[in-house]
């Protein structure tokens, strides 16, 4: 499976990005990593391996973009505030300056996005704040209410950062066309959060499926089943 390191100067956040890349043609999905987690932890739990039929028949490219949670959602030595302000700075860059990348480089006019745990926050939070760049949306034992973080702070900027709160009011045509995956399991302590956003979805009458796996827990092995499930769907 071909893998290459890259980074680039974000001018939205002023500093380097850094991703892996598997593959060297396919349709592009971006993944997060969870909590905290660097570029390289979805390959570290083999997550990227589960895909690889995917990767080396050429039908999927990777990219495993880097995080700055540590600057944002859960840097508790600043004001939620900043936190939030700092995550605004992130998905700019994801907006203006990596995707717009990604679609030039794989001639495609929207990508796919997924993400384990609070990388499944990340991977649907970009998707309804930038649905015209997104065609596939697979989370996998995501949370999406941010305002946990927070310490009971809220204002506008986390309004249109929590996907429960902003999304019964949003209104964009391309919603309906997105391939929406909720995955969970029936021990996942996130699957409550997976329930209430899909029936958000479902009230708006967006087509998504919530996909309750038997017996497993919140962890890296469900997920691994799951994700080569859900690229099977893009095409």
């Amino acid at each position: 499976m071909h893998e290459s390191y890259h980074h680039f100067y974000s001018h939205a956040l002023g500093k380097e990005i850094e991703y892996l890349q598997f593959g060297e043609w396919g349709y592009p999905v971006v993944i997060f990593p969870t909590s905290m987690g660097r570029y390289f932890e979805n390959k570290d739990f083999k997550l990227v391996e589960s895909a690889r039929w995917f990767v080396e028949s050429g039908k999927i490219k990777l990219y495993c973009i880097d995080s700055i949670d540590s600057d944002s959602w859960y840097a508790k030595h600043l004001h939620p505030k900043y936190r939030v302000l700092n995550h605004i700075l992130y998905d700019r860059m994801l907006h203006e300056e990596f995707v717009p990348k990604i679609r030039f480089e794989c001639n495609v006019d929207k990508i796919g996005v997924a993400g384990c745990s609070f990388g499944g926050y990340h991977a649907l939070n970009f998707a309804f704040r930038h649905p015209e760049q997104v065609a596939y949306l697979f989370s996998m034992g995501g949370a999406f209410d941010i305002k946990q973080h927070l310490e009971g702070y809220f204002d506008e900027n986390v309004y249109f950062n929590c996907p429960p709160d902003f999304l019964p009011n949003a209104q964009n045509e391309h919603f309906y066309h997105m391939k929406i995956v909720l995955g969970t399991s029936e021990q996942d302590f996130c699957k409550g959060e997976n329930e209430w956003m899909s029936q958000i979805l479902h009230q708006k009458g967006i087509d998504n499926w919530l996909d309750i796996r038997p017996w497993a827990t919140h962890d890296w092995p469900i997920w691994r089943e799951m994700f080569p499930d859900y690229l099977s769907r893009i095409g």
